[in-house]
């Protein structure tokens, strides 16, 4: 029997469910294949220095793919739209009886998923999807009445429960399957739209499973027992650099599970508090996946507090564009969107800092950060930047109350006290000692930082005008 393997966001070949199922299927040749849907990134605002990190993963897997004789074929389908009948083509091509696919969450690949299954099925083509970018299947995970959990500690609750009873498996390597003299096709080094990114950022994120494994173990031999205590700290190797790879599937959440258990004696909710609290941050991943199948309206670009709808959100384009280049006067604020601009990446902790700027200093929709970020992530991932961002601008699940506003100020001096991750970014403030780094505006104009602006907002001012527009949605009419 003939079968094939439809890699979305899982380009990997060790622990990877759809692959592993699809080999032990059967004694036939076994092919591979990846869409190419230009037109679908741009809708979803994918980075083009993400779908670079896509092609160049590609190519490894590729080569991975032939060590073990399945052909990775690639097909254009500018849509999700068109590929029900582009993959029921390639299927009579290579008269494929059966075609195996991880599940993936979000409302249009959810449609798109039904739509493929419905077409190969209608062909007489058997249709498998599997469970591989979560731990836990949506749906399983529920509260007592039998819906989605809203707040996560009652979420994560549950998933240590559950990893008590049976840690999710890794998946073995494929075995070397018969030659089927099927040749794989060239993996392209650019999509046109998608301009490739600096060499300087493509270093920062060498592609393929062995550099994956490298940084997760890296990780957990030289940081992780520490990730509790340094994981705020921008211009520290606190956090594990693996959300690339963890968002294109190069590496599964099961292998970074094992990982860390494997430092803290099989031990996920006791022992060692790094692990405990990296582990916590991976079910943080879990939880706003689950989110997405529980309330779909999140991925529609909708608040997930449907209340927080009616916020008399500003329109003020040149406050967002300063935002997005790092011109906002603020140097934590400007140093971390300088940060994602050159690299793809922000520190989490500064992710939460520069949202609530936008949303409560600024008092811009939350969404037009949301699609910044998309098209400027390696990283990007719909689940985690939606629940992140909707988080900050506490219109989401388990969200931060919205009269706790972070200041940036006061978050500067605290993680990043010496300014070093702000001299790294805004060499326009490396002469500026420590104790005015944070707000150099304090020095007023006669010290000279000609090439740096003053705030485009007062901090006290506008996180009152915040707080005012929040609770005027307690006096909207139901």
């Amino acid at each position: 029997m003939t079968r094939l393997v439809w890699l979305r966001s899982d380009l990997r070949v060790r622990d990877n469910t759809a692959l592993a199922a699809a080999a032990a299927a059967g004694n036939g040749p076994l092919l591979a294949v990846w869409l190419i849907t230009p037109a679908q990134w741009r809708a979803h605002d994918d980075a083009p220095c993400k779908v670079d990190f896509w092609l160049r993963n590609l190519a490894e897997l590729s080569r991975n793919l032939a060590a073990l004789n399945i052909p990775l074929l690639l097909r254009s389908a500018e849509r999700w739209d068109d590929a029900p009948a582009v993959l029921l083509q390639l299927c009579r091509e290579h008269a494929i009886e059966a075609v195996h696919a991880n599940a993936e969450y979000g409302v249009h690949e959810q449609r798109r998923d039904q739509a493929v299954a419905a077409a190969l099925q209608a062909a007489g083509i058997a249709w498998h999807s599997h469970l591989d970018q979560l731990l836990f299947a949506p749906g399983s995970v529920l509260t007592k009445s039998g819906g989605y959990f809203q707040v996560f500690s009652q979420f994560r609750k549950v998933c240590y429960a559950r990893l008590a009873q049976s840690l999710p498996a890794l998946q073995a390597l494929p075995r070397i399957q018969a030659p089927n003299g099927i040749a794989g096709d060239p993996v392209p080094t650019a999509i046109d739209g998608f301009p490739t990114p600096s060499q300087s950022l493509r270093q920062l994120w060498p592609a393929g499973e062995a550099a994956a494994h490298r940084q997760l173990a890296t990780f957990a031999d030289q940081h992780l027992q520490w990730y509790h205590n340094e994981r705020d700290f921008p211009a520290k190797p606190g956090t594990s650099g693996l959300s690339p790879y963890l968002a294109a599937g190069v590496l599964s959440p099961r292998q970074c599970l094992h990982a860390a258990l494997a430092v803290n004696g099989g031990e996920f909710a006791d022992g060692n508090p790094g692990v405990v609290t990296w582990i916590s941050e991976l079910l943080w991943r879990e939880f706003y996946k689950h989110i997405l199948v529980g309330y779909p309206r999140v991925s529609m670009g909708r608040a997930f507090r449907r209340e927080t709808e009616a916020l008399a959100w500003r329109d003020a384009p040149e406050d967002l564009e300063a935002w997005q280049q790092g011109r906002t006067g603020i140097p934590i604020v400007d140093a971390a969107m300088r940060q994602l601009l050159a690299t793809g990446w922000m520190h989490n902790r500064l992710r939460m800092v520069v949202a609530m700027f936008l949303t409560k200093n600024l008092l811009i929709d939350w969404r037009h950060g949301e699609r910044w970020f998309m098209r400027q992530l390696i990283d990007g991932d719909l689940a985690a930047n939606n629940g992140g961002w909707q988080w900050s601008a506490s219109t989401g699940t388990d969200a931060a109350p919205y009269f706790r506003i972070f200041n940036p100020l006061t978050q500067a001096e605290r993680f990043d006290p010496d300014g070093t991750f702000v001299r790294q970014w805004l060499p326009e403030l490396a002469g500026v000692d420590k104790r005015d780094i944070h707000n150099p505006a304090a020095l007023g104009g006669l010290f000279g930082l000609p090439n740096y602006p003053r705030p485009i907002v007062d901090l006290a001012r506008s996180r009152e005008r915040a707080l005012a527009a929040f609770k005027a949605l307690d006096t909207q009419p139901a």
